[in-house]
């Protein structure tokens, strides 16, 4: 898919209309220049005033036509395509995300799409002009086809010798763009791993020289290649207008009859073209950057779309409306750190109830993570089945499933407005709730909108508890909630908030380090290596 069929999918009927409007403006532009050949020719042009001016105002008016539907589709295209691909990630697997990774999918949507928006408004200018061309040649080819085939043999050599150039801008356009992609990763270092890198200067160093410097330096010569291939098509397809020029001054009439007006003609014609057509030439480099760009997220759009999950609008399931969490041969693989090695977590089988509290330990490696994601439905078990009071749950009633959990995961994401929430109290019980988590000091909520999230990272969890209770579903998971806070706070969380969520009949999961308060939990699960080392009941 390239730029201009992006604007033909958002809408044939008026991409045709702006198109047969073009087509007319162009027409027109071609009869203004017979009528000022014929004014030069010294032919009479007695009561063509009238005709003149019309025709100019309706190459004005139609020109305006045609770039204001160009202009609107254009937009339309773009605003599209950046909500088709956002659902598309919103209904992406989870474990397919994590495999394209942050920087390619942020790549994507802000410099691809940025570039397409930026470049995509040309395409209405380009068509115009295009047209403009096509109606200067239609009329070229009425007044002489002699020369006409002479003059159009030539333009079409041009036309290959720029285009052969221009194909070679192309490859390094999409050569550019994939390195785009690994420069993106490279600033998320910079951003993610910025006190790592200041704290060690030869880290800094290598990873400056050795990583971002190089990624950057072939974006620049790809970039750099791609642009001057451009310039140099520019040059060589004005050159060869020139060219083209000077065979129907000087070459032309030696061999073929040819009159005076009608040289004239040709001759004014195409100095006239010369600026659409220079026009054309200049802003094919910007269009083929936007086809790379097309092309990317045309490619990551197909990628996200083969694993579409099924998403449907679903109301959060009443509080006591389960009984049983069954997990029947569970076996779940990944790649691990090693090339040749997979992380396998299983075989499980482990059967919740409503109202326990369950602490998941172990190692660092050893699987608590990828449990929780498969405890909330965000992984597909390879094998086994998952089943909420004996009902199996597959990518027909996943969505649904994954409506019973609230979680904080230790890499969370804060958002500043409590989005979902329609209860009339919501603020009032947002206060209520930052009273109890020692946060009314420092933060306030006026209409579901949190008046700040920069705190430490020990607040800014209480906030997302804040969100979590405000959510109150059945099941709530916990992924290393304590480790960020404070002893006063961290005995809260263990002694107090864990039993009241208990009280109220939630089924809470924990995933801890802190062995001091193991005896808090109803059950203990310790993985090791992806395996169930025990799975004991306390008390």
């Amino acid at each position: 898919m390239n730029a201009i069929w992006l604007l033909l999918k958002a809408s044939w009927l008026n991409v045709s209309i702006a198109l047969l409007t073009g087509l007319i403006s162009g027409g027109c532009s071609a009869q203004l220049i017979a009528l000022i050949n014929r004014a030069i020719s010294g032919n009479s042009t007695e009561n063509l005033v009238w005709y003149f001016a019309g025709l100019a105002i309706l190459a004005l008016v139609t020109g305006f036509i045609s770039q204001f539907l160009l202009i609107y589709l254009s937009q339309e295209a773009v605003y599209k395509l950046r909500l088709s691909l956002s659902r598309g990630i919103l209904s992406s697997p989870l474990r397919q995300l994590e495999e394209l990774g942050p920087s390619s999918l942020l790549a994507t949507l802000t410099d691809d799409v940025g570039m397409l928006s930026n470049t995509i408004f040309v395409v209405p200018f380009l068509c115009v002009d295009i047209a403009i061309v096509a109606g200067c040649l239609t009329y070229l080819a009425t007044i002489s086809g002699p020369v006409f085939v002479i003059v159009f043999t030539f333009l079409v050599l041009t036309i290959a010798t720029v285009q052969l150039l221009l194909g070679k801008m192309r490859k390094f356009f999409d050569l550019a763009r994939e390195e785009q992609d690994r420069l993106f990763k490279h600033f998320r270092s910079i951003t993610d791993g910025i006190k790592e890198l200041k704290l060690h200067s030869e880290r800094r160093q290598e990873f400056f020289t050795e990583e971002l410097q190089v990624s950057a330096n072939a974006s620049r010569d790809y970039n750099l290649t791609a642009l001057n291939t451009g310039a140099v098509a520019i040059g060589i397809g004005q050159l060869l207008f020139f060219m083209m020029m000077g065979l129907l001054l000087f070459v032309l009439p030696k061999f073929v009859p040819v009159s005076g007006s009608i040289l004239s003609a040709y001759i004014l014609t195409i100095t006239y073209l010369m600026t659409p057509f220079g026009n054309i030439l200049q802003r094919l480099p910007a269009i083929f950057r936007a086809n790379a760009s097309v092309d990317k997220i045309e490619r990551m759009g197909l990628t996200l779309a083969s694993q579409a999950e099924i998403i449907t609008a679903v109301k959060s399931p009443e509080i006591a409306g389960w009984h049983s969490l069954e997990f029947n041969g569970i076996i779940h693989s990944y790649p691990g750190e090693k090339d040749d090695s997979h992380f396998v977590l299983g075989e499980l089988n482990l059967k919740f109830q409503p109202g326990q509290l369950v602490f998941v330990i172990g190692g660092n490696g050893s699987g608590k993570s990828t449990l929780a994601k498969l405890i909330t439905g965000l992984y597909v078990p390879e094998s086994g089945e998952v089943l909420l009071d004996g009902q199996p749950i597959t990518d027909e009633n996943r969505e649904w499933y994954r409506q019973h959990f609230s979680v904080i995961f230790s890499d969370f994401y804060l958002f500043d407005r409590l989005l979902g929430m329609t209860n009339p109290d919501l603020d009032k019980q947002a206060a209520e709730y930052l009273r109890e988590f020692h946060l009314d000091t420092k933060v306030q909520v006026k209409d579901g909108v949190l008046s700040t999230t920069a705190l430490s990272q020990g607040q800014r969890k209480r906030l997302a508890l804040l969100t979590a209770y405000l959510e109150d579903r059945p099941i709530y998971l916990f992924d290393e909630w304590a480790s960020d806070q404070d002893p006063f706070f961290r005995d809260i969380f263990y002694k107090q908030l864990l039993p009241e969520l208990k009280r109220r009949g939630k089924t809470v999961f924990v995933i801890s380090h802190d062995d001091r308060y193991f005896d808090v939990a109803d059950r203990a699960i310790k993985l090791d290596y992806g395996k169930v080392e025990y799975d004991r009941q306390n008390g």
